[in-house]
Order: C-alpha cells, then structure tokens, then sequence
C-alpha cells in the first residue's frame, strides 16, 4: 500500500449473516468468520486502524486496534460499510453475506401444518457492488468469491462487475479449504490481470499472505 499501514484504516467484513424467518429461525451458512478475524489481527499487528464488522459468529477477537461492530443480517452489514467506508483505506470483503432474505418475518413461531411450507424470498443489498460505485481512487476495495464450479472465470467477473480491485478466490473444490476449517487455500485477482496462487495453509498464515500481497502490489 502507498499509505504506511500504521497509517491506514482498514474495514473488514467477516462471518455469514442470518436472515430471520421468525424468532427461532432463519436463513444462514456455514461461515465462522474466522478468515476475516484473522485477516483484521494480521493488519492490526501491523499498526493499522481495523474495523471488524462480524457477523453472527461463535469466534472473538480483542485487539487495541480492532474495533468489533456486531451485525446479523445482510442489511445491517451493508448499512455499518456504509457508515464508515468512506473514510478507509483498505476495505476488505470476506463475510458470507445472504443473497436473499425473507419477504416477510413472523413475529410468532411460524407452525407446522401443510406438508409443504412456501417461503418468498428477495434480494439482499450487494455490498461489494455498492461500495464499489462509491470507491474513490484512493481507496483499495478486495472482495472474496466463494466458487464451486469455473472458479476463476467467475471470480474475474465478479471482480470486473463490481469495481474492485482484487479478488481473493476460495474453491469448495479445494479439500481444507473454505467454510469450518482452520486451513484455507486461495487465489488472488488484481484487476490489472495478475494471478497468485497459494497453497493450503493455516488461515492465519492465509491472512499475511493477502497482507504481503496487497502491500507490494498495490
């Protein structure tokens, strides 16, 4: 990065988002947020500002460096990126947030009567996609795909719909890799058409490999 990093502040969004059906059920995934916490601790050790915005999520992190804004649904996520992305330097996106929500939330535990239950759902908010329209030349914006088939074609579309200016790709295809494990395996896409592999390692070690990445190349 251009800006030291004791100098920077960095967002980060980590950990699945739950959309609600009725007080007792709702719509997630499998994410643990442990991707993005360890990505927020290896900047913060570098002496940047972090914000943590953290899903729904059984993990922790206390860190002078790290503020932990907690959310659950995709909406509130969107709307606490909203809040403080346009005073940071880096924003990284690697929640699990919900495409979809449900179109109506039952104040009362939804009953079991038919055989079948119908649920209309709508789209959520695409936060990459927003706060890419919003980005401005100083700022760098990283999003995260999750893919299980035509992994990089994909994630280099995504990329290029959403006005980032890197990628990092996950592939379930990957043994080790992506939601439930401590391991991770990824690749990273620059806008400007450069790839770098790395190999399965803990996501700790994941975490200062995006570090190492973005700091030389950008």
């Amino acid at each position: 990065m251009k800006k030291a990093l004791n100098k920077s502040t960095v967002l980060i969004t980590a950990g699945p988002t739950y959309e609600k059906l009725d007080p007792v059920r709702y719509i997630g995934n499998f994410s643990t947020g442990k991707m993005g916490i360890e990505i927020a601790v290896a900047f913060a050790n570098q002496g940047a500002s972090v914000i943590l915005i953290l899903g729904p999520s059984c993990l922790t992190v206390e860190h002078i460096n790290i503020k932990v804004i907690n959310v659950v649904s995709a909406i509130e996520m969107m709307d606490e990126a909203l809040r403080y992305f346009e005073n940071a330097d880096l924003t990284i996106l690697s929640a699990a947030v919900a495409d979809y929500r449900p179109a109506t939330f039952s104040e009362t535990k939804i009953k079991k009567s038919d055989d079948n239950l119908t649920i209309t759902l709508v789209k959520n908010p695409d936060i990459f996609k927003t706060l890419g329209n919003l980005k401005t030349e100083n700022q760098l914006l990283i999003g995260f795909a999750l893919e299980t088939n035509n992994e990089l074609e994909n994630a280099r579309k995504k990329l290029m719909e959403k006005k980032g200016d890197a990628i990092i790709l996950n592939s379930l295809n990957d043994k080790g890799a992506g939601f439930k494990f401590s391991t991770n395996k990824i690749t990273i896409l620059l806008k400007n058409g450069s790839i770098f592999e790395y190999s399965l390692k803990d996501k700790q070690l994941i975490a200062l490999d995006i570090l190492q990445c973005i700091q030389e190349n950008f």
